[in-house]
């Protein structure tokens, strides 16, 4: 719910407000050219249908459906350029076919796995299922399956084009990094264009990006809760690693790197 909350809020700042205002003000200059004999009904009748017509027009240039995942997980969606993306982290537990995703709780089989698992973050889903959604390894990502049919994992190269539109259309979130972030729950930073500093200005692409943390592959332990972000792309580097995209509170760039593939990351998912 802080997800689409956030979204919401931006969708209408965007959208909506700086319309309504140039509407009203140009009806106003027309109302003015007139006696106030001549505003009848009709005239009110334009008004408001225009308004209906701007919220209307709001909801397309904004994708505002939902997808459900086999699980009945349901997520919202958000158009940004070209691209359609889900607006929450990944939570299913089951394939797109409906086969179950091995649930992994102890570090000793989380380290030793070579097959799909997933987790949530200190294997407490009714703290963090919700909010952060679950932690996939890569094995799980590689099948192809994890995503709701007519999505996808996204490929670095997905990664690149949305951070790419982010880093030019944004700027008012200060940073790349404060554009993709949600405008609440990251841990406070002092740091310039960092997420965590001053994140009324996080958010402007209405992504809602999460700081999920991650499952490490040394100890099977969890880690960075609350201050970072990783989410899996679908592109493997070399066998063994593949490409990921990282959010840090105390960071204004978007990081991008190589990740073990037996480690625990985020998923979003990218609209085919």
């Amino acid at each position: 719910m802080l997800q689409y909350r956030d979204y919401l809020t931006n969708t209408l700042n965007r959208n909506v407000f700086h319309e309504f205002v140039f509407l009203f003000f140009y009806m106003y200059i027309q109302q003015k050219s007139v006696t106030t004999k001549t505003i009848n009904s009709g005239w009110i009748f334009n008004f408001v249908f225009s308004c209906l017509f701007l919220l209307f027009m709001a909801g397309c240039k904004n994708d505002l459906s939902m997808v459900n995942d086999v699980d009945g997980n349901s997520y919202h969606t958000i158009k940004i350029g070209t691209q359609t993306w889900m607006v929450e982290n990944l939570k299913t537990t089951k394939f797109n076919d409906g086969a179950p995703i091995t649930l992994i709780r102890d570090s000793a089989t989380w380290k030793a796995a070579l097959s799909p698992g997933y987790c949530f973050y200190r294997n407490d889903s009714a703290k963090n299922k919700l909010t952060y959604g679950a932690l996939y390894n890569w094995y799980a990502v590689n099948t192809g399956k994890l995503a709701p049919k007519g999505w996808h994992i996204p490929t670095d190269a997905e990664w690149s084009v949305l951070i790419k539109y982010v880093s030019s259309k944004y700027n008012t979130s200060c940073s790349a990094a404060k554009a993709l972030a949600l405008n609440s729950i990251w841990r406070q930073d002092s740091t310039g264009c960092s997420v965590g500093n001053d994140q009324t200005k996080n958010n402007g692409s209405g992504f809602s990006a999460v700081p999920g943390g991650i499952r490490n592959v040394s100890s099977g332990s969890y880690a960075s809760l609350d201050s970072n972000g990783n989410w899996w792309s679908s592109t493997q580097v070399v066998p063994g690693w593949a490409w990921r995209i990282s959010l840090y509170n105390n960071f204004g760039d978007v990081g991008r790197g190589n990740e073990f593939i037996q480690a625990g990351l985020s998923v979003r998912c990218i609209k085919d």
